[in-house]
């Protein structure tokens, strides 16, 4: 049997994030539900998921990956909520805002556009816990949309290729190639060679997860 690698390429975050995030799923935790809150060490915004690949694929995909041009650009926590299947929470997101990474999401889509298809749906979001079942799903989903991060600010500094291995207890993820900035002159500007895609207020309403980021 062929060997292949679940894949899929991401951005992980500070430790100042992550300590944020441990704060507020302290907050869900002391809510009753059903589910698993994300291991801190497993936190990552998916740009894009690959799925199952083989080999040959995959060194391609490391090789395009490199001819990626970026400078560092900022981000910050924004608000939290839920993507919901007919009405059920399974999903508790926090938005990540940033000008810049949708254009840098349809970078990573563009260069790698021989081997996979866009994403149909891009969301900036970073999941930090999974449900499985609540009882009261509108006070669950209400209680989450009351939670305010605080509005932190950091720099989007590389971007990863991790694999998923899928274990009883959980995925684990290992890093497969990590990308510094590379290429830009200090007059370059990713927004001004990409047309970001619209951050709509339609996008942040979605109530479906986005299949692509769901690992």
């Amino acid at each position: 049997m062929e060997n292949k690698t679940r894949a899929f390429i991401c951005i992980t975050f500070p430790d100042e994030i992550i300590k944020e995030v441990a704060r507020i799923q302290e907050i869900i935790s002391k809510q009753k539900f059903t589910g698993k809150l994300t291991e801190l060490e497993n936190l990552h915004l998916t740009l894009k998921f690959l799925g199952e690949i083989d080999e040959e694929t995959l060194k391609k995909t490391k090789e395009k990956l490199k001819e990626i041009k970026f400078m560092p650009f900022k981000a910050k926590l924004e608000k939290s909520g839920t993507f919901n299947i007919k009405g059920n929470p399974k999903i508790v997101w926090l938005k990540i805002a940033s000008k810049k990474i949708y254009a840098f999401q349809k970078q990573i889509d563009e260069t790698l556009k021989p081997f996979f298809p866009p994403e149909e749906r891009f969301m900036s979001h970073l999941t930090i816990t999974r449900i499985k079942y609540v009882k009261d799903k509108t006070a669950f989903t209400e209680h989450i949309k009351k939670i305010k991060p605080k509005q932190l600010k950091f720099e989007i500094e590389s971007f990863e290729l991790k694999s998923s291995e899928l274990q009883p207890l959980g995925p684990v993820y290992s890093t497969l190639e990590e990308y510094p900035p590379k290429g830009y002159n200090a007059t370059d500007n990713l927004s001004t060679n990409l047309t970001p895609h619209s951050n709509s207020a339609s996008e942040t309403k979605t109530k479906s997860p986005p299949s692509s980021n769901v690992l």
